[in-house]
């Protein structure tokens, strides 16, 4: 691979890109052939107490916690040769991303396990530009597998780059860590995954405990992606010191608007762009604190002024539209199908009374190639469900039927006994997952999957 290609593995990308914490004992990736590189799953060690504990057994990808960053340039072909170096079965899937079926990653639905010691070629073609994560999808596992370390980003860059600064990325996870400084093996723990999940005390920015401290240029403007790989953590994320705009959800551009008083809510799997300009007051800083339930509060990311001013733009910040994306709905032609998600507690999760097990030799629904779609998902547990939509990102209506939300999303956080009403255009051939985006989740039950075309 020449240096002038854009995609991103070795080394992750330049500091003012992406600014990889801690990086896990492993081997980093190689080349296997012209343009295509080598990049595995394998066992790793991590340090998550402080000496003299030592560092917790891992997973790692490419040698990384979280995996090196995959950047590409849209229009620009993925080529990966992915090894599974873990004693049990895995896969490399790209949730985020509206792929084709087959690149999707999704065991036992689009492709078969990867099992212990076995390859797998993946190219592809992403269609959009976006921030994604790459996560496992191997099945009950998942849990394990991503609370361990698997999971990284992936960016694709727009052809024209917006006026920006400073442009980072930071991973939020978390961790259960013991007196001894290893990860607490409580993945299959039925009381977690048929309640809210896995709440970590320990809570990490990209390789490192949060807080984590980023430098730009006072009055520089800023472009900072936010993705939640924790695996159930419900947080709110909160700024201070810069009037924000949300410019980018779950990977597609958005209409750009403010959080409202300047927080929003960031759940599993969810991914977040805002822009803002750094103040030009010499020592002022932006900072982004995370609020979770019972006065669980932390701090997350601090951006310090360093260097030299950058003057003030009169031009407000925004990303272009997705012209792949559909700017109308047509509500009234729209097939409705119907998802009920029960159990919890006792009794595992089911979804339209069925608990997911292994993928059903049928699908729930089937959408014609090009048809519009409102699901409608009715949460009747006792807790918040963070719902996945493979393959495709959708408007979330309005309660009142008076219109949606101007972004898109494919993750979406439906509270105990409310209904979401989400909307699309069924244009992604396949077999597609609708399921929780909190793997503990999935493993107790809530899965049900449809079919495109």
């Amino acid at each position: 691979m020449t240096p002038t290609r854009r995609m991103a593995l070795v080394g992750g990308l330049a500091a003012a890109l992406w600014r990889l914490g801690a990086r896990a004992r492993g081997d980093a990736p190689a080349p296997a052939a012209e343009g295509i590189f080598n990049f595995e799953a394998a066992p790793a060690r991590l340090q998550l107490a402080p000496a003299p504990a030592e560092p917790a057994a891992a997973y790692a990808y490419a040698g990384a916690i979280p995996g090196p960053p995959i950047r590409l340039t849209q229009g620009e072909e993925l080529r990966l040769k992915f090894a599974n170096k873990l004693a049990e079965p895995t896969t490399l899937s790209f949730p985020g991303l509206r792929a084709a079926n087959s690149a999707a990653g999704i065991a036992g639905l689009t492709q078969e396990r990867l099992k212990p010691g076995a390859s797998a070629d993946i190219r592809f073609t992403p269609p959009d530009s976006g921030f994604n994560l790459y996560l496992p999808r191997a099945g009950s596992t998942d849990a394990s597998q991503q609370g361990r370390g698997l999971f990284g980003p992936i960016i694709v860059d727009e052809a024209k780059a917006p006026d920006v600064d400073f442009d980072a990325a930071v991973v939020l996870s978390d961790w259960n860590v013991d007196a001894s400084g290893r990860i607490k093996d409580d993945f299959a723990d039925p009381v977690i995954s048929r309640g809210s999940g896995r709440k970590c005390e320990v809570v990490f920015a990209n390789g490192a405990a949060a807080p984590f401290t980023l430098k730009a240029r006072p009055g520089a403007r800023v472009r900072l992606r936010l993705g939640s790989a924790a695996t159930a953590r419900l947080a709110t994320v909160a700024i201070d010191g810069a009037r924000t705009l949300i410019v980018a959800v779950d990977g597609q551009p958005s209409e750009p608007f403010e959080p409202l008083n300047n927080q929003f809510p960031i759940g599993p799997g969810a991914r977040f762009e805002l822009m803002f300009d750094m103040p030009h007051n010499l020592g002022a800083g932006v900072r982004l604190d995370l609020h979770g339930a019972g006065g669980d509060d932390r701090p997350f990311i601090a951006l310090m002024p360093e260097g030299e001013p950058v003057a003030s733009r009169s031009e407000p910040s925004r990303l272009a539209a997705n012209p792949r994306l559909p700017s109308e709905i047509a509500l009234e032609s729209a097939r409705r199908c119907d998802f009920t998600i029960n159990g919890g507690g006792s009794a595992p999760f089911a979804i339209n009374g069925v608990p997911f097990a292994d993928w059903a030799p049928k699908p729930a629904y089937v959408i014609p190639r090009g048809q519009p779609a409102v699901f409608a998902i009715v949460n009747k547990t006792a807790v918040v469900q963070a719902i996945r939509l493979w393959g495709h990102v959708a408007r979330l209506l309005h309660s009142m039927d008076d219109g949606w939300e101007p972004y898109w999303r494919d993750t979406f956080l439906i509270q105990p006994g409310r209904t979401a009403h989400v909307a699309f255009v069924a244009d992604n051939p396949g077999k597609w997952p609708l399921e929780s985006a909190i793997p503990e989740h999935r493993a107790a039950g809530v899965g049900a999957w449809f079919q495109v075309g």
